[in-house]
């Protein structure tokens, strides 16, 4: 028998109703659906640790298949504990934009039909490794979905972004963003950058609000060793953020980013082109 895993953000499925409306139909099929809502005991981080972290993680290793109820920020929390195991992930959609999720509340319907599927039609999105060196100790560790973000708290900051140790841009701002194709439609395209197919195999930098006419996004190789350094001198302070997380940094802090060897397995039950779900969620096509 399949184990199904269905992770519900309370936020967003208020009383669980949709939730329960999936696990009745599930059981209906013979399935047996273990709940797992993910509360977040963090809330300034956006994501479970500890206990709640090991039970989810626990719910999620031997599964065959987790259901998502939530927005984009509970599927991004949802696919850095997912995708060590390879478990694949079937959203629904109950936030606003929704970018990432593949249903819609009204397509609930579908979802008992999906999970009883031998094969599920599964798309691979890339994520990105992010360390952290501090005098040449690793201080953070994390993987994303999305992106990784340095900026200043306050203050105008100096960056210097480098590929394989060759210099790309140095400039004044706000802060930098690098982004995987999944991102390119989040923070980086809201900051100018370009938009990019999600199964595609990049990195994209984009800077956040340059002074400098030169500075413009950059989209790399996908094995390409991306190095942030951060200029963080007097009063001056910054933050790492990893598809919304915060790690403060520090002056001499060295930022590195790569491809995981980590993928986000989405299940894809609809035939709406990542070109129609663009213009539906961003644009102005009806």
């Amino acid at each position: 028998m399949k184990k199904i895993v269905l992770c519900p953000n309370p936020i967003r499925d208020i009383g669980l109703l949709y939730t329960e409306i999936i696990r009745r139909r599930l059981e209906a099929e013979g399935l047996e659906p273990v709940l797992h809502p993910l509360h977040y005991v963090r809330e300034e981080r956006n994501e479970a640790v500890g206990e709640e972290l090991a039970a989810l993680q626990g719910a999620i290793e031997n599964a065959d298949l987790i259901i998502c109820l939530g927005g984009d920020g509970t599927i991004l929390h949802l696919a850095r504990v997912a995708a060590p195991y390879g478990v694949p992930i079937l959203s629904v959609n109950l936030g606003r934009k929704g970018f990432i999720a593949e249903l819609e509340p009204k397509d609930i319907d579908k979802i008992a039909e999906i999970a009883l599927a031998n094969v599920y039609r599964i798309e691979e999105r890339m994520m990105l490794d992010i360390k952290v060196y501090r005098r040449g100790v690793v201080v953070c560790d994390a993987f994303a979905l999305n992106d990784a973000v340095v900026k200043g708290t306050t203050r105008l900051i100096d960056i210097e972004v480098y590929a394989d140790d060759q210099r790309i841009t140095q400039f004044f701002g706000d802060g930098i963003i690098v982004s995987s194709p999944t991102g390119s439609t989040a923070y980086s395209m809201a900051a100018g950058g370009p938009i990019i197919e999600p199964t595609a195999q990049n990195l994209t930098i984009t800077p956040l609000c340059a002074h400098a006419l030169i500075a413009k996004s950059f989209v790399l190789a996908s094995d390409k060793t991306v190095r942030v350094n951060v200029a963080l001198s007097g009063l001056k302070k910054g933050y790492l953020s990893v598809d919304g997380g915060s790690f403060d940094l520090e002056e001499g802090d060295a930022i590195i980013v790569t491809q995981s060897v980590h993928v986000t397995r989405l299940v894809k039950a609809s035939e709406r082109s990542f070109y129609q779900i663009l213009n539906e969620k961003l644009g102005e096509v009806k």
